[in-house]
């Protein structure tokens, strides 16, 4: 006697991927490709995603190093910052639109 197969895991990655997947498909099949114009809207926004956490780490990092008196002190670690967080916060933009 066979049973029948189980209903998959809904937490499963592959099948919420294979989900995410066939619905940007089924909505790319309904809404027609995008205009040049709207591409080049989201390179912009993605490029600004990640070049203002990146300048207001640096100017927070100057603003520091200039009232502690201390050189690179704060400025490179936080402009390092501003960019991972600029950089993660633009992949997760990708990776939910």
């Amino acid at each position: 006697m066979t049973l029948p197969p189980s209903p998959p895991d809904e937490n499963d990655p592959l099948i919420r991927a294979a989900r995410l997947s066939h619905e940007r498909d089924k909505r790319a099949r309904i809404e027609g490709e995008p205009s040049v114009a709207r591409r080049l809207a989201q390179i912009g926004v993605l490029g600004w995603m990640i070049v203002t956490p990146t300048l207001i780490g640096l100017f927070i990092g100057r603003w520091l190093d200039r009232s502690l008196n201390t050189d690179l002190f704060w400025t490179a670690p936080l402009l390092l910052l501003g960019l991972g967080l600029g950089c993660w916060s633009a992949w997760k933009w990708m990776q939910k639109a």
